[in-house]
């Protein structure tokens, strides 16, 4: 889906080229999951830092309120920080950017203790993973996420990975949730690909998805007079013209699998409105291929 959104060609005949667009494009995703990790061990060290510091200083001209203690014993943060398994990823990858780059650490560090969130944290007696987790992805939603000094960082540092944010700062706040005391390792690397079968859908679908451009969309035009045509340039669109490449290509998949499939994906990361102009206008195309005995899909069940 990013990369069908970010990608700026046209139509061709040069499916090679269009496949090494794709994996290079959720390769430099997955790197910028691992880079804000990496930000994320940074500002915990900062946290650790910062508190020996003031522990030097004896604490008496500091107020409560600047210690970084809380920070420092964050659970979710310790994970990330212990996680070795992501480190190793973090640092053969050398996506650890943060100690030439460490003022935007600070930035954050300073954010955070600075902001109410940390203030109510600080007053929270209840020590558990589930407080600490809740309170990073609080922070991370309304802190990190939109920092825009952050936002031009990465803007600087690769141009693909400001059309990789949505996607990526969605990422990082679901498995987060997902995470536990007991998570493996692995819960911090979630896989790009299940399987080799499940690569080979995502650039069949890429490929075919854009070979197949004009013609989608001139069948959602059709199907959408009633709505803003700002919604076909937008996310929504590349959403469509994907779900008619799976309608029309992909005979092994339901329709009613890829419609739920889509207006999940619209759900988490378009806007409001989106899940219902998706579903609007699959249904009636779906509506159309029936009315006109269309069968475009193969196997028992598959409506």
């Amino acid at each position: 889906m990013q990369s069908m959104y970010a990608f700026k060609g046209t139509e061709s005949d040069n499916l090679s080229k269009d496949e090494k667009f794709l994996l290079h494009s959720l390769d430099s995703m997955y790197d910028l999951y691992l880079c804000i990790l990496a930000l994320l061990t940074e500002v915990h060290k900062k946290s650790k830092v910062y508190n020996t510091k003031i522990e030097k200083k004896l604490s008496t001209s500091a107020s409560p309120n600047t210690s970084a203690v809380k920070l420092e014993d964050n659970q979710l943060l310790l994970a990330i920080s212990a996680n070795k398994m992501l480190q190793e990823h973090i640092s053969k990858r050398k996506l650890n950017f943060w100690d030439l780059d460490f003022e935007y650490v600070d930035i954050i560090f300073k954010s955070i203790l600075k902001s109410d969130l940390y203030a109510e944290y600080m007053t929270n007696e209840d020590v558990s993973f589930a407080t600490d987790k809740k309170f990073m992805v609080a922070v991370y939603t309304e802190i990190i996420a939109p920092n825009e000094k952050l936002y031009d960082y990465f803007e600087d540092k690769r141009l693909t990975w400001v059309d990789d944010l949505p996607v990526v700062n969605t990422t990082i706040v679901k498995v987060f949730r997902k995470l536990k005391l007991t998570s493996p390792d692995t819960i911090l690397l979630p896989n790009l690909y299940k399987d080799e079968d499940d690569r080979a859908f995502a650039s069949s679908l890429f490929t075919k998805t854009l070979l197949n451009n004009s013609k989608f969309k001139d069948e959602i035009t059709a199907k959408a007079k009633n709505w803003d045509g700002d919604r076909l340039a937008s996310l929504d669109g590349v959403l469509l013209k994907m779900a008619l490449c799976e309608f029309q290509k992909f005979p092994s998949i339901p329709f009613k699998v890829t419609i739920n499939e889509y207006l999940e994906i619209a759900k988490e990361y378009s806007t409001p409105k989106s899940s219902l102009f998706i579903n609007g206008i699959l249904d009636k195309i779906v509506k159309e291929y029936q009315a006109n005995n269309i069968d475009l899909k193969s196997g028992r069940g598959l409506v």
